[in-house]
């Protein structure tokens, strides 16, 4: 019994060296603008296309995921991470490029890919109406990327079985996992990930009946069942530009276009927490998401991160130095 207890407590030590390696302002005296450069970085593309904030919260989540918060999912290259099949629909490299390349001129070889990758998504939620929040920095980059690697990514065909398993592998809760996928309250997705669901669920030839039925005409109006596959979709029917509650009440009331995010309301732990965030007294749940979002970005950005002698640090984040 008395060697259980050692492993939780080693266990339990990693976990909080990991969060104290990281810290927040590691670069106020290295390069004290570095942040400020990432924010207005993000904010001239969001200008030109608030969805770009969606994409730069998608990229950390997906950098994350495989090998740690370490921007291996930035390296350009055949092979590589971000030429996995779940990754092909990635976008926002170019505002991680530009402001790496700002920064670069200024504090040459002092931060990290990884770092400006998990400001510009703290960034870009701020900016969507959502909650802002300190992010501890002091990641170094990778020196691995592999696109063999990226298979266990999640899918928007995952079971909660499945979303749970890859959730908890990376030491993220149910709770997490919830609070996280909110974040598709920003997100678009394409008519090829949804049209199963419409037209041929399960080869049956009927919609999947978890579709509420007053929603199941606008899907299907939004994609044909021989239209254009790439065509976008919001996640949020009512508000895909605002970071807000309203993705889980479309999941309560059979309104999630993912089968991934609707299957959340299928399971009895998964369902309690869209139900807290989904209730009736809008301020106050908002409140409440906007704080346990803060906790969950700040727990999965530091996911396996590389810090002290670890990894490097690029000098151009789609290319190993």
């Amino acid at each position: 019994m008395e060697g259980l207890w050692l492993v939780v407590l080693v266990i339990f030590v990693m976990a909080l060296s990991v969060q104290s390696q990281l810290k927040t302002g590691f670069y106020s005296t290295s390069c004290s603008k570095a942040e400020a450069i990432v924010r207005s970085t993000v904010e001239s593309y969001f200008k030109k296309d608030p969805t770009i904030a969606a994409g730069l919260l998608r990229l950390h989540f997906h950098d994350c995921f495989v090998q740690g918060c370490d921007g291996s999912v930035l390296i350009a290259g055949s092979s590589s991470e971000r030429n996995a099949l779940p990754n092909l629909g990635l976008r926002g490299f170019e505002v991680i490029d530009d402001a790496k390349s700002q920064i670069e001129a200024l504090c040459p070889g002092v931060v990290s890919c990884a770092d400006i990758l998990a400001l510009a998504a703290r960034d870009a939620v701020d900016l969507s109406d959502g909650p802002s929040w300190s992010v501890p920095t002091g990641r170094r980059d990778g020196r691995v990327s592999s696109s063999s690697q990226a298979s266990n990514l999640p899918s928007p065909l995952d079971t909660v079985a499945v979303q749970k398993k890859n959730f908890s592998d990376k030491g993220l809760d149910d709770h997490d996992l919830v609070t996280l996928v909110g974040a598709h309250t920003i997100g678009q997705t394409h008519c090829q990930f949804i049209r199963y669901r419409l037209y041929n669920f399960t080869t049956t030839g009927n919609a999947d009946p978890t579709i509420n039925q007053s929603f199941l005409p606008q899907l299907q109006a939004l994609c044909p069942r021989n239209g254009d596959g790439t065509k976008p979709v919001p996640l949020d029917k009512d508000s895909q530009t605002d970071f807000d509650t309203s993705f889980f009440k479309n999941v309560r009331d059979g309104n999630g276009v993912l089968e991934s995010d609707q299957r959340l309301w299928d399971d009895a732990a998964t369902r309690d927490v869209v139900k807290k965030y989904a209730g009736t007294i809008r301020g106050l749940l908002g409140l409440r998401f906007d704080i346990e979002f803060r906790q969950a970005m700040v727990k999965m950005s530091s996911i396996e991160v590389k810090t002290g002698t670890d990894g490097e640090i690029r000098k151009v984040c789609s290319k190993f130095n």
